[in-house]
């Protein structure tokens, strides 16, 4: 007997189950980095590398830094990709503030804080892409390639990130740089393996 092989669709209460759990694993992460003085990869990552190359703000070179990507997402992926992504990157900014008023850390290993923000970082990004949710730059830019060309958007962020990793040598202490690159191998290791075509075929 034949069975249907077309995709689910998610509903928009699972859409929004999905940017909600998304953005608070994605704040916690940051939180964890953010207290062992880790520095992540993607555009925040390059941001606060260049704040701290150039003084420039943090906020101003985040916003310029993402405005050719939010362009691509807007002519290759459409609007409604455009305007979730904006919504999360902005969610994940009110629930990293907030993070802080719900838990505190008197003593956090930093390689422990390295492996888990990484692996936060990374299932709260699988969890929003699967419902078709960016969280803006080069994230953007991956789900494009794959969608269009098929370079799995795991290696792709990864190869992005790393390059971040080493112009971050000249800033980073030698620890604080390879817990960095072990955050950054987790969380796109976690993409890679579970973000592939065929692998998962809902649609929002």
């Amino acid at each position: 007997m034949a069975t249907s092989t077309a995709p689910h669709r998610h509903t928009p209460v699972e859409d929004l189950a999905a940017l909600a759990l998304g953005c608070l694993f994605v704040a916690l992460g940051s939180n964890l980095y953010a207290e062992a003085r880790i520095l992540t990869g993607g555009t925040v990552g390059l941001s606060l590398l260049l704040h701290q190359v150039t003084g420039i703000s943090f906020g101003a070179i985040f916003f310029v830094t993402n405005l050719p990507f939010y362009w691509v997402a807007a002519r290759r992926m459409g609007w409604r990709i455009t305007l979730r992504t904006f919504v999360a990157v902005g969610l994940v900014s009110l629930l990293s503030r907030l993070t802080p008023l719900w838990i505190g850390f008197e003593h956090l290993n930093p390689i422990y804080a390295s492996v888990t923000g990484g692996g936060l970082f990374g299932i709260g990004m699988l969890i929003m892409v699967r419902h078709r949710i960016g969280l803006g730059g080069v994230n953007i830019l991956a789900l494009y390639l794959q969608e269009r060309h098929g370079i799995r958007a795991g290696y792709f962020q990864l190869a992005v990130d790393l390059t971040i990793m080493l112009a971050a040598c000249f800033v980073l202490q030698p620890v604080q740089l390879a817990l960095s690159v072990l955050g950054v191998v987790v969380l796109n290791l976690i993409i890679a393996m579970n973000h592939r075509p065929g692998r998962y075929v809902a649609l929002s």
